[in-house]
């Protein structure tokens, strides 16, 4: 199979078509090329040719619209379904208390509602995190973002990461997706391998990059080493510290096939944007 269709497959699945006409749209990168959709259909060009200054392209379809401050309110949730609606971006992440806010407000609609557990430290305790994504599921959730059990893998203890794993894939099975969350800034380049690794084994769909509240953020290297350990298998979501167009595309150059934006308006208006996610 090509491998640029098999890495952007979920992405074409969820957004078959173009929301906005006459834009050209960047879904994905693998092996010195990247896939543009446009009215015309879909096309591979050579990275040379899509990063700065080619371009620009929406990555609307990749972002994950997001926020996580503890001072969130319900009217902020309001806007942010609003703005996701609006621009086709897949979906909204939110902390657990606004799941039933955000699922009835997407309802029947193209953009997912997207929550957080074990965050942002990742050391509930297992059962804990299990449950929270269960309750999660069950008030409206398509996405789950879990945070890895950091102390355990900075400890070798990868039997009890693959525990926690294993127990929030089954209390939200498939066809939700799961995306584990490495806090890559905390980990060395091993155990973000052996993370990777896991994950793949668990049956998880996505590995991402970080919180957006630890020490730092997302880095293109990060993202390309993620992508070269998973390759075409799981999907790589790059968050934390993403403000301009310009860091997006990067992160989607180096492999990256979601976007976790709380800028995600000002990223695709090509703009740039404040805050830690």
């Amino acid at each position: 199979m090509d491998p640029l269709l098999e890495l952007t497959a979920e992405i074409r699945a969820r957004a078959p078509r173009l929301l906005k006409p006459g834009t050209s749209q960047l879904l994905g990168c693998t092996q010195g090329h990247g896939l543009i959709r446009d009215a015309s259909g879909l096309h591979h060009r050579v990275l040379e040719h899509i990063g700065l200054p080619h371009g620009p392209w929406d990555l609307s379809p990749l972002i994950d619209h997001t926020l996580l401050k503890a001072e969130a309110t319900g009217s902020q949730v309001e806007a942010l379904c609003a703005e996701a609606l609006t621009h086709g971006f897949a979906s909204v992440c939110v902390n657990p208390m606004w799941v039933p806010l955000a699922a009835s407000l997407l309802q029947g609609g193209p953009v997912r509602t997207c929550t957080v557990v074990g965050f942002p430290l990742g050391a509930s305790a297992l059962r804990a995190k299990a449950f929270e994504a269960e309750s999660a599921l069950r008030d409206g959730a398509q996405e789950i973002d879990m945070v890895l059990a950091i102390g355990a893998a900075k400890a070798g203890d990868w039997e009890t990461v693959m525990e926690d794993f294993m127990a929030v894939r089954a209390a939200v099975p498939a066809p939700v997706v799961l995306k584990v969350i490495l806090e890559t800034c905390l980990l060395s380049e091993a155990g973000k391998v052996r993370a990777c690794e896991l994950a793949m084994e668990a049956g998880l769909d996505f590995v991402k990059t970080s919180t957006g509240f630890s020490t730092g953020g997302a880095t293109g290297a990060d993202v390309a080493l993620m992508r070269r350990t998973v390759g075409h298998s799981l999907g790589v979501k790059a968050s934390g510290g993403i403000r301009t167009y310009e860091a997006a595309l990067q992160m989607v150059m180096a492999g990256a096939t979601r976007l976790g934006l709380s800028a995600s308006v000002a990223v695709v208006q090509g703009g740039a944007g404040s805050g830690a996610y």
